[in-house]
């Protein structure tokens, strides 16, 4: 039996828009977060960036570095983002999810809590066979955009044909490495006529089947 094409959805500033604000909620709390282990702000935002640049996530450099227990880390980070308040379900994205041919599937650097959360406040939770996602309790976890994470992603899937794998994503580095392993690609971008990132660009997810229209109904 041949396989099928699955079509795999990142989920923060992705499948919601970035104008939430979720994303500056989540930094501030990172912030707070090395504030309580005893570092000066400054030295806390700078860290935050740095391991986020270093590592892909803030939190791989909090492990590797200073030994946290990423799980407790989680509950205080993300755990504590208010998204009830912020998100709201979204009938549109869920009928243009629902048209498409293909199979569905979230890949996510978040942990999975945060992932649930965000696809039921969304009305979307049965709208994909599964998620990836950051295992926080793996100390050496993977995450985008490693070729690890792209190739465990797959395996979650029941994937092996790069060619028959697509993503739309908000990170450019994200979209880089999927393009690079074969997939098609499609970047959130802030400004879509400037992006160098990905075989697609878009500024919103609600655009998606109108650069890929053969792949809906």
């Amino acid at each position: 039996m041949s396989e099928q094409p699955v079509f795999f959805f990142d989920c923060d500033n992705c499948l919601y828009h970035k104008n939430y604000g979720i994303q500056a909620m989540m930094r501030e709390r990172i912030v707070q977060y090395f504030e309580r282990m005893g570092f000066p702000q400054e030295e806390a935002r700078t860290l935050r960036e740095r391991y986020f640049l270093d590592y892909g996530l803030s939190l791989r450099g909090l492990i590797k570095h200073h030994q946290i227990d990423a799980v407790e880390y989680d509950k205080q980070v993300d755990g504590t983002l208010p998204l009830e308040d912020v998100l709201k379900p979204d009938p549109e994205l869920r009928d243009m999810i629902h048209g498409l041919k293909i199979r569905k599937w979230v890949f996510t650097n978040a942990y999975l809590p945060h992932a649930e959360r965000c696809l039921k406040i969304m009305g979307l939770s049965d709208e994909f066979e599964g998620i990836t996602y950051a295992n926080y309790k793996d100390p050496d976890f993977d995450c985008k955009p490693e070729l690890a994470s792209f190739k465990r992603a797959m395996k979650e899937a029941g994937i092996s044909d790069p060619s028959l794998c697509y993503l739309v994503d908000d990170s450019g580095a994200n979209i880089d490495a999927a393009k690079a392993l074969g997939w098609t690609t499609v970047h959130v971008a802030d400004d879509p006529a400037t992006s160098n990132h990905g075989d697609y660009q878009i500024d919103d997810i609600h655009s998606l089947h109108k650069v890929l229209p053969d792949l809906w109904k």
